[in-house]
């Protein structure tokens, strides 16, 4: 905790402050992330996104201590897995509890023969879906079929989604010590364009290609830009660095 709250607010202070998004934090961790601010004494409060690993009966506790430091904090997102019995009566609960000016983002279970309908349903309720893209297992790791799949029922709901986990990189990868395959965020930046456009997504999630990636993102227009940007708003990194590395490399940032 010392060294994320650290690196964040001096990326916070850096050149390259504009692609830095929320401070993630488990909400089982959120004493120690309050403690370090509090050695840190950050000149204005670290904007959060609160990750519900406590189930939902933790959410109004977490929230509310969160809110209790609105000098270290500023609540602006709050996200947690679905159950496998994702009904009505689970997300009515959960717009009960996370405060209206809070964006809600819910990862439905992938995979299931219901997943897609979950998804769908989780926009319905004016929740962000989350797309996890990777983890410590080879199942963590969705193939190009189920992202072009989510991406299909995302790109029509309204509501933005949040992608998570696996992306260190730009374009896709196969990771030599694990042997895991990476999707890149690139890809999936062009995959949701192509997506808006009506163009083949499968190709664009399958690319190894760093250069016609960046080609294509590069082209895209204002409007279009602004369009990819509703749908696909933000993903969770691990690195502050090779993100930004990446974009720098192939001339995008």
């Amino acid at each position: 905790m010392p060294d994320a709250v650290r690196r964040h607010l001096e990326a916070r202070a850096g050149g390259t402050v504009g692609v830095l998004g929320l401070f993630l934090c488990p909400a089982s961790r959120l004493s120690e992330l309050i403690t370090e601010l509090i050695k840190a004494k950050p000149i204005r409060p670290v904007a959060l996104s609160l990750v519900i690993d406590t189930g939902l009966g933790g959410v109004p506790k977490a929230v509310s201590i969160v809110e209790s430091r609105s000098e270290l904090l500023a609540l602006r997102m709050v996200e947690m897995p679905a159950p496998s019995d994702l009904d009505a009566v689970w997300l009515e609960r959960v717009s009960e509890f996370v405060p209206e000016d809070v964006i809600r983002v819910i990862e439905p279970r992938r995979g299931g023969p219901g997943w897609l309908e979950s998804v769908r349903r989780v926009a319905e309720h004016g929740s962000w879906p989350k797309l996890r893209c990777g983890g410590q297992t080879m199942e963590a790791f969705p193939g190009a079929d189920q992202v072009a799949d989510f991406l299909a029922v995302a790109g029509t709901t309204g509501l933005p989604f949040k992608a998570t986990a696996g992306m260190h990189h730009a374009v896709r990868y196969t990771d030599e010590e694990t042997g895991f395959t990476h999707h890149g965020f690139l890809n999936l930046i062009v995959a949701t364009a192509r997506v808006l456009s009506g163009k083949d997504v499968r190709e664009a999630l399958l690319s190894t290609d760093a250069e016609a990636l960046s080609t294509e993102a590069k082209a895209l227009g204002d409007e279009a830009a602004t369009a990819v940007r509703s749908v696909f708003a933000s993903y969770g990194s691990c690195s502050l660095t090779e993100p930004v590395e990446d974009l720098e490399r192939l001339g995008l940032l």
